[in-house]
């Protein structure tokens, strides 16, 4: 946060030179993420999540949600870097 004549202001990205960007941007990713990695069924690790499940059963539905999930944060995410179902 900054403070202005104009009033106090949060910025809504990462300013150059933040420091602690990565363990930022992790607990940010474990804040959204947070049930689906307790229950085992994601890890998250920087900017990498990795989606795990027993069969094929539900598996869909958990990249639905993590897909969700960062879409509601206005996160954006290349397909084209995406592995799906390795």
């Amino acid at each position: 946060m900054f403070i202005t004549l104009e009033g106090v202001f949060k910025p809504t990205v990462m300013l150059f030179k933040l420091t602690n960007f990565l363990a930022t941007f992790q607990t940010m990713m474990n804040e959204i993420l947070w049930d689906l990695i307790n229950t085992g069924k994601v890890v998250s690790f920087i900017n990498d999540v990795i989606v795990e499940t027993e069969g094929k059963e539900g598996h869909n539905e958990i990249v639905e949600e993590v897909i969700r999930r960062l879409v509601e944060n206005d996160l954006d995410m290349k397909p084209e870097k995406c592995k799906w179902k390795v």
